[in-house]
């Protein structure tokens, strides 16, 4: 068990979340308020998605970024800014019998396009996915990363002075950080977010959690999350296996059941949490200099 956290707030999220909820940000102006409230809750980094303001769908609109990440910066709060790189990289197949050409919904960019939004606005941290996985029930939904693009993208990333947070959403994917740590394009120390709960990758429980943090490197700063109703009671567990939390309404909509929440909601009511458990928050500067981030102008 670890005394100390820190809170990650997962603001929007890329999925169809927005139809199931009003408090689901869409228009970068609501995003980055939602960010901005969530914040001043007690979340120390926020990670970021956009959506295209007129369909709510997923997008990676560099305009759009720099939108929310500008209204942010210029907000009373200086939290650590965690924008995604998980955008891009999406086949829809046409079919059990018929898969290609791909249908619509695919979009599929190389690695530096994807970061075209993370080598202008310089965030802190962005997310890299270390896998390819089946995304969702009853679909035809690949997220497609290979070892080329992976590396592509951790290599463009240290060039850049931007921290990658490694997602890990099953044991394979922690086959690929070690690999990019052994080749040196990690450096220390190692951030990865393990991803617990999504349809055909590593089932929420604890058991399996325990045995990805079983196969972590020795000097990773990690955190964990579980999708849906799991989410809150993972803000307990966290703490107990060492790793850091993540809340909002990317994974988990509602605050209890039956009632919606809001990404400050969210974010409070797991300080409240830790609070009861004796874990104590950690501030954004703490979280900075924890993981040796690089601050740019």
């Amino acid at each position: 068990m670890i005394s100390e956290v820190f809170i990650t707030c997962a603001v929007t999220g890329a999925g169809s979340n927005v139809e199931r909820s009003p408090h689901v940000p869409v228009t970068p102006d609501q995003i980055a308020d939602s960010a901005i409230e969530a914040a001043r809750a007690g979340a120390a980094v926020l990670h970021i998605h956009v959506r295209d303001p007129k369909t709510g769908r997923s997008s990676r609109d560099p305009t759009l970024f720099r939108e929310v990440v500008t209204r942010i910066r210029k907000s009373d709060v200086n939290p650590v800014i965690n924008l995604t790189a998980g955008v891009g990289c999406a086949i829809v197949l046409g079919g059990a019998e018929s898969p290609l050409p791909p249908a619509a919904g695919t979009d599929m960019v190389g690695p530096r396009e994807r970061l075209v939004h993370i080598e202008e606005l310089h965030p802190e941290i962005c997310t890299l996915d270390c896998g390819t996985l089946n995304y969702g029930t009853g679909d035809e939904l690949i997220v497609v990363n290979t070892p080329a693009t992976v590396r592509a993208m951790a290599a463009r990333l240290q060039k850049l002075g931007v921290r990658p947070e490694l997602e890990v959403f099953d044991t394979g994917d922690l086959v690929m950080v070690h690999d990019l740590i052994r080749e040196g394009l990690i450096d220390d120390p190692p951030l990865i977010q393990l991803c617990m709960g999504v349809p055909y990758g590593a089932p929420g429980d604890p058991t399996t959690l325990m045995a990805l943090v079983h196969q972590l490197p020795p000097s990773a700063v990690y955190s964990t999350f579980s999708i849906g109703r799991m989410q809150l009671p993972y803000a307990v567990l966290a703490p107990l296996v060492g790793a850091n939390v993540r809340v909002g309404l990317e994974d988990n909509l509602y605050l209890s059941r039956g009632r919606l929440a809001t990404n400050s909601q969210l974010v409070q009511r797991a300080v409240e949490i830790l609070d009861r458990i004796e874990v104590r928050v950690m501030s954004p500067d703490e979280v900075r200099e924890k993981l040796a981030l690089k601050v740019h102008a």
